[in-house]
């Protein structure tokens, strides 16, 4: 059932959060769910012990799933709610949010809608006096990666100019075709962060575009926890999570 499966997750999120090779050393943030962010790690909030045991800074996913596609993009579904859950995450322990919409074709209105919703949200949550990570992934399948990526940048630019010089928000972009392309964005004063997320691309693969990429951090997640089963040692566990998290931190340090 459906909370014997959300049981099982949890148990293999605390697994990597528990774990010895992660803590705030080399790990910045780590982004929940909200089932997540309602169950405990070893007696506390999970936020919490993000927070206070490992000094990594929780963040938590916002949004509610995808639209079908439209004018080439997937934007997000309503988000019922929405304020309550910042609330609730405000005392949770969260410091930022994210949400994350799809962009498979260079058309002009689809990506405009996408980065429009993304940046009307993100208000909405710097309003509650949270960081929002703003997710317009570009499917790394599209025909037209690189127009898409063109039309993002500059309408992403548009929007941030427009934001009150006081707020702060994340990025979280996939991987350009084009090295450093997105220099600008991680230059820009309204931004705190650009992060990169792995998108599909293998692990060593995704690796080796990020160092190219100077001033992206990562946002991995199933490239984090490529190699990893349930089934290990705890040594065995310990020592492939450690090697995701080296081999990302290194190319994050770029």
């Amino acid at each position: 059932g459906t909370d014997e499966m959300v049981a099982l997750i949890h148990e293999m999120r605390t697994r990597i959060v528990t774990s010895l090779s992660f803590d705030g050393d080399r790990i910045l943030g780590a982004i929940l769910f909200e089932a997540t962010m309602d169950r405990e790690i070893e007696g506390r909030g999970s936020a919490h012990y993000l927070w206070d045991v490992k000094t990594v800074v929780p963040f938590l996913k916002v949004d509610a799933g995808l639209e079908d596609e439209a004018d080439g993009v997937q934007t997000m579904r309503p988000i019922p709610g929405l304020e309550s859950l910042l609330e609730r995450a405000k005392d949770a322990g969260i410091f930022g949010t994210k949400m994350r919409s799809v962009i498979k074709a260079a058309d002009p209105v689809g990506l405009s809608a996408v980065v429009e919703q993304q940046f009307d949200v993100a208000q909405r949550i710097l309003d509650k006096g949270l960081i929002p990570i703003i997710e317009p992934e570009i499917d790394i399948h599209s025909p037209t990666k690189g127009e898409c990526e063109v039309l993002l940048r500059e309408v992403i630019l548009d929007h941030l100019d427009r934001l009150d010089v006081a707020y702060k928000v994340m990025l979280k972009l996939t991987l350009p075709d084009q090295d450093d392309f997105y220099v600008p964005l991680i230059e820009h004063s309204n931004v705190l962060r650009v992060v990169a997320l792995s998108g599909g691309f293998s692990r060593q693969s995704a690796n080796e575009r990020l160092a190219r990429n100077h001033g992206m951090i990562a946002s991995f997640s199933r490239a984090l926890t490529e190699g990893l089963t349930f089934q290990q040692s705890e040594n065995e566990f310990d020592d492939a999570l450690d090697v995701s998290i080296a081999g990302i931190f290194e190319a994050s340090k770029t």
